[in-house]
């Protein structure tokens, strides 16, 4: 090639770059629009209660007396009953309706809001919902700067946002960032498919709002991902549709009620994907089916996987949470169901949720030793058994490490209730079902972990 056209090329991509940097590297002026729409966002100063333990840990002086006798000296003083939160808020309406998070206003029994003109007004709290962590507060009054929301589905990741709030109790004050991820579900949590952001959030910015380059509220700010309680580049907000139809809710009828499919669920990855021959990891993997659940009397089944809900593809199993979570009660829904590498089509009408969870069951491993795929098993007692609500089962007690069970990601503590097709009931059909494996093939593992069900592709090797 011709050095000349070689330079050119060079000083063509060298210029490309550089154009690409000075775009990334120029900021987005939120000046005007923190200007437009600041007086629509309020601070919150909330006077709670205190819990039991809190008032416990107060009485520790005098439960030291009482122990060490009238010789030890302690200043007696009045221990209070109540102490002073903050957070932020943001107006939904003219008449007086604001959204801010369950958790800044949970066992409030006084709630102040100020405006950005410092005017102080007592708010009443209409509804709290403590699974999306949003509350609905009312305050007395007209005209007040209501913002408008946003369309959450346009959101893109990459896209810059703003967020206003008091961190700190530092009223109205603005951050900016971008977008890092779109559906999170944190810790287990499935009610609120989080909008992710690098945005700086702090103590008091929760409940306030997230916008975007327009000024509509796309998200509630609602927690962050920390060691150390401060900002780590990590936060998350509720998305605007979801909060807006759970504040509906509250506003109508005091609560939120939710659909009820009655199935636990998983994501499937690469490894499961070729277990159910699929081209590439999609769906959600249902691992557990609660007995008389409309689940259950669909004929829906542990190991199916839902490929489609009411026609729409699902990628993953934030997705279909979130399509379950925004379907009223008594309505009959259309799942596109992967089963014995077959397709089918199956209708559930979904019931209301009950309020209560499960609790969560931990099973203590003991030292004997198997050979089996490089694990150390023992057949379960009848009060494990019992605990966990299974007939049968095996429960890992060593796993080696570079062992094949090792490398699928199976722990010490969970309890295999079924290989491939095989209900796996104690130490004998479990080694039976390991002996019907082929070398090359990838087998599906149902276990229970800390009480819940799952299901891992084990590669044969």
């Amino acid at each position: 090639m011709n050095n000349r056209y070689l330079q050119k090329g060079l000083y063509a991509a060298v210029f490309t770059m550089a154009s690409v940097q000075a775009q990334a590297s120029t900021s987005v002026d939120f000046s005007n629009l923190v200007e437009q729409v600041s007086p629509g966002v309020v601070s919150v100063n909330v006077v709670k209660r205190l819990s039991q333990e809190e008032l416990l840990q107060q009485q520790v002086p005098e439960l030291l007396r009482r122990f060490f006798g009238d010789g030890v000296v302690i200043p007696q003083r009045q221990a209070p009953q109540e102490k002073t939160g903050y957070g932020s808020a943001f107006f939904i309406s003219k008449d007086g309706y604001l959204l801010t998070n369950h958790h800044v206003i949970e066992n409030a029994s006084k709630v102040t809001i100020v405006l950005n003109d410092r005017r102080e007004i007592d708010a009443t709290v209409v509804g709290s919902d403590e699974r999306t962590d949003v509350a609905l507060l009312k305050v007395s009054g007209s005209n007040f700067p209501e913002l408008r929301t946003g369309n959450v589905d346009r959101l893109k990741v990459g896209e810059p946002v703003l967020a206003i709030g008091s961190p700190f109790g530092f009223d109205y004050s603005a951050s900016a960032g971008i977008v890092s991820a779109k559906m999170r579900n944190m810790m287990g949590e499935t009610s609120v498919p989080f909008i992710q952001t690098d945005v700086a959030l702090n103590p008091g910015n929760s409940g306030g709002p997230l916008f975007n380059q327009r000024g509509e509220v796309v998200g509630v700010n609602s927690r962050i991902f920390s060691g150390t309680g401060g900002y780590m580049g990590l936060s998350f907000s509720i998305p605007i549709d979801v909060a807006m139809e759970v504040a509906d809710q509250l506003k109508q009828h005091g609560k939120v009620t939710r659909s009820y499919l009655g199935v636990s669920l998983q994501d499937i990855d690469r490894t499961l994907a070729e277990s159910y021959r699929l081209d590439k990891p999609e769906g959600s993997l249902i691992t557990q089916v609660a007995p008389d659940s409309p689940a259950a009397k669909a004929g829906l089944r542990a190991g199916d996987v839902i490929l489609k809900y009411n026609g729409t593809p699902i990628s993953r199993t934030s997705e279909l949470l979130n399509y379950l979570n925004r379907t009223a009660p008594k309505q009959t829904i259309q799942l596109e169901v992967l089963r014995d590498d077959r397709r089918r089509n199956i209708s559930a009408t979904l019931s209301t949720a009950p309020d209560d969870t499960p609790a969560k069951s931990n099973v203590t491993p003991s030292q004997n030793k198997g050979p089996v795929l490089g694990v150390a098993i023992r057949n379960l007692s009848a009060a494990e058994m019992r605990q966990l609500e299974i007939k049968g089962g095996v429960l890992i007690q060593e796993v080696r490490p570079g062992s094949i069970a090792a490398q699928s990601r199976i722990l010490p503590g969970d309890v295999i209730v079924q290989l491939n097709n095989s209900p796996v009931t104690d130490n004998n059909s479990f080694v039976q079902a390991v002996s019907q494996l082929k070398k090359g093939s990838v087998a599906r593992v149902t276990l229970i972990r800390q009480g819940q069900r799952a299901i891992v592709g084990m590669r044969i090797s």
